[in-house]
């Protein structure tokens, strides 16, 4: 059975098709699908988006009572104006010099206020939080935590007063003698609230030199492989356009140098760098890769709970470089600087989307099917592959 395209690719061929310029047969061999494959997905774009067309007017239907309409306008101009006036309270609550500044007592102030009561659901609704956090602080204002935090806090500036060189580490020792326990972290968290630190203390450096690895380098800065699916070699770069930027996520075959899976979005989130390892198994016909090596930079992404559980479920293994070392990934900062030279630097991008379309048509047309490179002994990744 043959292996499905990923949904991400189906998306890009169908919009390159409906640009417009090119016929279907030169669309389809650039992208190394069949012509037939091409018209299906198009004939099914174009039902799917009739079912979105009429469903809208069904629902403009549906809502055309006047009289359920004004209702609900009401009730959404009451709500409004509740809002309104909360904002106005409330920056005028916070713009005053006297601390603390808690959320609690501005929501007691405006429900128990007899000129214009504003709603507690509405404040907090407003605010982001849940009624029942509001109800709970209201029935025990100070909690056991804080009360302990006061009485460390006040110890704490008296031992600091007495000394001042003694930090965070110190004041904690101090804390115990007079019978004060508490984790050195609560102590550091107490003393960075109320800026205790020694009169010694200084701000260390930030050098440039590489830090220790956040993970098993498997690599070792081996770019090559004998066979394909040893390793992949993945990044995220960033491109401008007058929308904003646009980042890439791509994953690299380090034997025939193809990017087997790549993503394109408005932000660079760990769903970037998932959906490029899921777009990357689905080329390579399968859920499972218990023989490939997934290695990166150290980037927050590709540290991320959910791409750390995408490897762990294709059984990917796991491999990092060290920090502030582009080298340790360097087959993956060339790819991206020949992408940069190719499409990026060739002119101003007015938006998101074509370039997106841009980088795709390079990618899957010129990179794979047209670029010949010597390492592959003359030969483009896609026939490198096809000897193989």
């Amino acid at each position: 059975m043959p292996t499905p395209f990923p949904e991400e690719f189906r998306r890009d061929v169908i919009a390159v098709a409906r640009q417009g310029g090119r016929s279907r047969a030169d669309i389809a061999r650039s992208f190394g699908i069949s012509e037939s494959c091409l018209g299906r997905w198009l004939k099914i774009a174009d039902r799917d988006d009739s079912k979105t067309i009429s469903q809208g007017t069904d629902a403009s239907e549906a809502g055309s009572d006047l009289e359920v309409e004004n209702r609900e306008l009401r009730k959404r101009a009451k709500q409004l104006e509740q809002e309104n006036e909360f904002l106005r309270r409330a920056t005028a609550y916070f713009a005053r010099d006297v601390p603390p500044k808690m959320i609690y007592p501005l929501v007691r102030d405006l429900a128990d206020d007899t000129t214009f009561p504003v709603p507690v659901a509405v404040t907090c609704r407003v605010l982001g939080f849940s009624r029942q956090a509001h109800y709970r602080w209201r029935a025990n204002p100070v909690t056991d935590c804080d009360w302990d935090d006061a009485h460390l806090i006040n110890a704490a500036i008296t031992i600091h007063h007495d000394d001042p060189e003694f930090g965070y580490r110190f004041i904690a020792y101090e804390l115990a003698d007079k019978g004060l326990t508490a984790g050195r972290n609560r102590i550091n968290r107490l003393c960075s609230l109320r800026k205790l630190c020694s009169v010694h203390s200084r701000r260390r450096g930030t050098g440039c030199r590489p830090g220790p690895p956040a993970h098993d380098d498997l690599v070792q800065r081996k770019f090559t492989a004998k066979k394909p699916n040893q390793p992949w070699l993945t990044d995220i770069s960033e491109h401008p356009t007058a929308e904003g930027k646009l980042y890439l996520c791509a994953a690299k075959d380090a034997c025939s140098n193809r990017i087997v899976g790549y993503s394109n979005d408005a932000r660079m989130t760990a769903a970037l760098a998932v959906k490029a390892l899921q777009n990357a198994l689905t080329v390579r016909g399968g859920t499972e890769a218990p023989e490939v090596i997934g290695h990166s930079d150290r980037g927050g992404q590709f540290h991320s709970h959910a791409y750390v559980r995408a490897l762990s479920a294709a059984r990917v293994r796991r491999s990092m470089g060290r920090v502030g070392t582009c080298a340790d990934n360097a087959a993956m900062e060339s790819f991206f600087s020949l992408l940069q030279k190719n499409v990026l630097n060739r002119r101003r991008w007015s938006s998101r989307e074509e370039l997106r379309l841009a980088i795709v048509s390079w990618i899957e047309r010129t990179h794979h099917r047209r670029r010949r490179q010597q390492a592959l002994g003359r030969l483009t990744p896609i026939e490198f592959e096809t000897q193989l």
